[in-house]
Protein backbone atom coordinates (compact mmCIF):
# COMPACT_ATOMS: atom_id res chain seq x y z
CA UNK A 1 0.00 0.00 0.00
CA UNK A 2 1.56 3.35 -1.01
CA UNK A 3 2.26 6.05 1.56
CA UNK A 4 -0.68 8.43 2.07
CA UNK A 5 1.29 11.64 2.56
CA UNK A 6 -1.85 13.78 2.93
CA UNK A 7 -2.74 12.29 6.31
CA UNK A 8 0.71 12.72 7.88
CA UNK A 9 0.92 15.37 10.59
CA UNK A 10 3.76 14.05 12.74
CA UNK A 11 7.00 12.09 12.31
CA UNK A 12 8.34 9.53 14.80
CA UNK A 13 12.01 8.62 14.42
CA UNK A 14 13.88 5.64 15.78
CA UNK A 15 17.49 6.42 16.80
CA UNK A 16 19.91 3.52 16.19
CA UNK A 17 20.28 2.87 12.48
CA UNK A 18 17.84 5.66 11.64
CA UNK A 19 19.37 8.85 13.05
CA UNK A 20 22.52 7.45 14.63
CA UNK A 21 25.25 5.44 12.93
CA UNK A 22 26.69 4.35 16.28
CA UNK A 23 26.37 0.61 15.70
CA UNK A 24 28.21 0.96 12.39
CA UNK A 25 31.43 1.44 14.37
CA UNK A 26 31.16 -2.13 15.64
CA UNK A 27 30.10 -3.38 12.20
CA UNK A 28 33.20 -1.83 10.61
CA UNK A 29 35.49 -3.47 13.16
CA UNK A 30 33.81 -6.82 12.58
CA UNK A 31 33.99 -6.39 8.78
CA UNK A 32 37.72 -5.69 9.07
CA UNK A 33 38.13 -8.95 11.00
CA UNK A 34 36.12 -10.88 8.39
CA UNK A 35 37.87 -9.34 5.40
CA UNK A 36 40.75 -11.89 5.22
CA UNK A 37 38.19 -14.73 4.94
CA UNK A 38 35.70 -12.92 2.73
CA UNK A 39 36.04 -15.63 0.05
CA UNK A 40 34.16 -17.93 2.46
CA UNK A 41 31.28 -15.49 2.91
CA UNK A 42 28.03 -15.27 0.87
CA UNK A 43 28.71 -12.92 -2.02
CA UNK A 44 32.25 -12.45 -0.66
CA UNK A 45 30.98 -9.31 1.06
CA UNK A 46 32.53 -8.82 4.52
CA UNK A 47 30.55 -5.63 5.22
CA UNK A 48 27.20 -7.28 4.51
CA UNK A 49 28.12 -10.37 6.54
CA UNK A 50 29.16 -8.18 9.47
CA UNK A 51 25.89 -6.26 9.40
CA UNK A 52 23.92 -9.51 9.40
CA UNK A 53 25.90 -10.88 12.35
CA UNK A 54 25.30 -7.71 14.36
CA UNK A 55 21.60 -7.76 13.50
CA UNK A 56 21.26 -11.43 14.47
CA UNK A 57 23.03 -10.74 17.77
CA UNK A 58 20.56 -7.94 18.53
CA UNK A 59 17.54 -10.25 18.26
CA UNK A 60 18.21 -12.32 21.41
CA UNK A 61 19.35 -9.12 23.09
CA UNK A 62 16.04 -7.45 22.35
CA UNK A 63 14.20 -10.52 23.65
CA UNK A 64 16.16 -10.40 26.91
CA UNK A 65 15.49 -6.68 27.26
CA UNK A 66 11.79 -7.33 26.77
CA UNK A 67 11.55 -9.85 29.62
CA UNK A 68 11.52 -7.25 32.45
CA UNK A 69 8.97 -5.26 30.46
CA UNK A 70 6.62 -8.22 30.09
CA UNK A 71 7.05 -9.14 33.78
CA UNK A 72 6.28 -5.60 34.90
CA UNK A 73 9.63 -5.10 36.65
CA UNK A 74 11.22 -2.73 34.13
CA UNK A 75 10.90 0.27 36.47
CA UNK A 76 12.71 -1.58 39.24
CA UNK A 77 15.42 -2.68 36.81
CA UNK A 78 15.80 0.90 35.58
CA UNK A 79 16.27 2.12 39.16
CA UNK A 80 19.04 -0.45 39.69
CA UNK A 81 20.75 0.58 36.43
CA UNK A 82 20.49 4.25 37.34
CA UNK A 83 22.00 3.59 40.78
CA UNK A 84 24.82 1.58 39.18
CA UNK A 85 25.54 4.34 36.67
CA UNK A 86 25.77 6.94 39.44
CA UNK A 87 28.33 4.86 41.30
CA UNK A 88 30.19 3.61 38.25
CA UNK A 89 29.89 6.13 35.40
CA UNK A 90 29.82 4.60 31.94
CA UNK A 91 32.60 5.54 29.53
CA UNK A 92 31.65 8.32 27.14
CA UNK A 93 30.41 7.11 23.79
CA UNK A 94 31.26 8.71 20.50
CA UNK A 95 28.12 8.81 18.40
CA UNK A 96 27.96 9.11 14.64
CA UNK A 97 25.19 10.86 12.75
CA UNK A 98 23.84 9.35 9.55
CA UNK A 99 24.82 11.69 6.68
CA UNK A 100 22.44 14.57 5.88
CA UNK A 101 20.03 13.64 8.69
CA UNK A 102 20.36 16.99 10.49
CA UNK A 103 19.62 18.90 7.29
CA UNK A 104 16.56 16.71 6.71
CA UNK A 105 15.26 17.23 10.25
CA UNK A 106 15.78 20.99 10.00
CA UNK A 107 13.93 21.10 6.71
CA UNK A 108 10.95 19.12 8.04
CA UNK A 109 10.80 20.84 11.44
CA UNK A 110 8.47 23.62 10.32
CA UNK A 111 6.21 21.28 8.37
CA UNK A 112 5.53 18.47 10.84
CA UNK A 113 5.59 17.80 14.56
CA UNK A 114 8.44 15.44 15.35
CA UNK A 115 9.26 12.87 18.02
CA UNK A 116 12.08 10.53 18.90
CA UNK A 117 10.74 7.03 19.63
CA UNK A 118 13.66 4.94 20.82
CA UNK A 119 14.17 1.73 22.79
CA UNK A 120 17.37 3.28 24.16
CA UNK A 121 17.65 4.56 27.73
CA UNK A 122 16.91 8.25 28.24
CA UNK A 123 20.47 9.26 29.19
CA UNK A 124 22.22 7.93 26.09
CA UNK A 125 19.39 9.15 23.84
CA UNK A 126 19.71 12.70 25.13
CA UNK A 127 23.51 12.60 24.96
CA UNK A 128 23.28 11.65 21.28
CA UNK A 129 20.72 14.38 20.54
CA UNK A 130 22.69 17.02 22.44
CA UNK A 131 25.96 16.06 20.75
CA UNK A 132 24.53 17.06 17.37
CA UNK A 133 22.23 19.83 18.66
CA UNK A 134 19.14 17.91 17.60
CA UNK A 135 17.16 18.24 20.83
CA UNK A 136 15.42 21.54 19.86
CA UNK A 137 14.10 19.92 16.67
CA UNK A 138 11.84 17.46 18.52
CA UNK A 139 8.55 18.05 20.31
CA UNK A 140 8.78 14.93 22.46
CA UNK A 141 11.42 12.34 23.37
CA UNK A 142 10.19 8.81 24.06
CA UNK A 143 12.72 6.30 25.38
CA UNK A 144 12.67 2.75 26.74
CA UNK A 145 10.75 3.47 29.95
CA UNK A 146 8.63 6.45 28.93
CA UNK A 147 5.58 4.34 28.07
CA UNK A 148 4.27 1.23 29.79
CA UNK A 149 5.77 -1.04 27.13
CA UNK A 150 8.49 -0.36 24.59
CA UNK A 151 8.62 -1.32 20.90
CA UNK A 152 7.35 -3.52 19.26
CA UNK A 153 4.33 -2.63 21.39
CA UNK A 154 2.47 0.45 20.10
CA UNK A 155 2.65 2.26 23.46
CA UNK A 156 5.63 4.55 22.64
CA UNK A 157 3.99 5.80 19.44
CA UNK A 158 0.62 6.24 21.12
CA UNK A 159 2.35 8.25 23.85
CA UNK A 160 4.22 10.42 21.33
CA UNK A 161 1.03 11.06 19.35
CA UNK A 162 -0.84 12.15 22.49
CA UNK A 163 1.98 14.47 23.54
CA UNK A 164 2.08 16.04 20.07
CA UNK A 165 -1.69 16.43 19.97
CA UNK A 166 -2.27 14.29 16.88
CA UNK A 167 -4.05 11.03 16.20
CA UNK A 168 -1.80 7.92 15.99
CA UNK A 169 -3.13 7.44 12.44
CA UNK A 170 -1.64 10.83 11.53
CA UNK A 171 1.87 9.70 12.55
CA UNK A 172 4.62 8.27 10.37
CA UNK A 173 7.03 5.89 12.12
CA UNK A 174 10.50 5.83 10.57
CA UNK A 175 12.90 3.05 11.54
CA UNK A 176 15.43 0.51 10.31
CA UNK A 177 14.11 -2.70 11.88
CA UNK A 178 10.97 -4.81 11.88
CA UNK A 179 10.48 -3.81 15.53
CA UNK A 180 9.89 -0.21 14.40
CA UNK A 181 7.54 -1.25 11.62
CA UNK A 182 5.55 -3.58 13.87
CA UNK A 183 5.18 -0.91 16.53
CA UNK A 184 4.01 1.64 13.98
CA UNK A 185 1.50 -0.75 12.44
CA UNK A 186 0.16 -1.76 15.85
CA UNK A 187 -0.41 1.92 16.66
CA UNK A 188 -2.28 2.51 13.40
CA UNK A 189 0.50 4.72 11.99
CA UNK A 190 2.05 4.55 8.55
CA UNK A 191 5.63 3.31 8.42
CA UNK A 192 8.86 3.91 6.53
CA UNK A 193 11.71 1.42 6.62
CA UNK A 194 15.23 2.73 6.01
CA UNK A 195 18.13 0.61 4.77
CA UNK A 196 20.92 2.62 6.43
CA UNK A 197 20.57 0.53 9.59
CA UNK A 198 20.40 -3.22 10.14
CA UNK A 199 17.11 -4.11 8.51
CA UNK A 200 16.89 -5.46 4.98
CA UNK A 201 14.29 -4.59 2.39
CA UNK A 202 12.66 -8.00 2.20
CA UNK A 203 12.04 -8.29 5.94
CA UNK A 204 10.91 -4.67 6.28
CA UNK A 205 8.37 -5.17 3.49
CA UNK A 206 7.23 -8.41 5.07
CA UNK A 207 6.64 -6.54 8.34
CA UNK A 208 4.36 -4.13 6.46
CA UNK A 209 6.47 -1.04 5.73
CA UNK A 210 4.52 1.36 3.52
CA UNK A 211 7.71 2.75 1.99
CA UNK A 212 11.38 1.76 1.86
CA UNK A 213 14.16 4.36 1.58
CA UNK A 214 17.88 3.78 1.12
CA UNK A 215 18.65 6.39 3.79
CA UNK A 216 16.71 8.48 6.30
CA UNK A 217 17.64 11.81 4.73
CA UNK A 218 15.54 10.94 1.66
CA UNK A 219 12.40 11.46 3.71
CA UNK A 220 12.54 15.21 3.02
CA UNK A 221 12.32 14.52 -0.71
CA UNK A 222 9.46 12.07 -0.22
CA UNK A 223 7.08 14.25 1.77
CA UNK A 224 5.21 17.07 0.00
CA UNK A 225 5.93 20.73 0.74
CA UNK A 226 3.32 22.40 2.93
Amino acid sequence: MPLDTQRIQALCFDVDGTLSDTDDQFTKKLADLLHPVRFLLPGRDAQRAARRLVMWSETPGNILLGIPDSLGIDDELAAIIEWTNRHRPRPKKHFLLIPRVKEMLTQLRGRYKMAVVSARDEESTRIFLEQFDLLPLFDVIVTALTAEHTKPYPDPILYAAKEMGVAPEACLMIGDTTVDIRAGKAAGAQTVGVLCGFGEEKELRRAGADLILESTHQLAETLPAQ
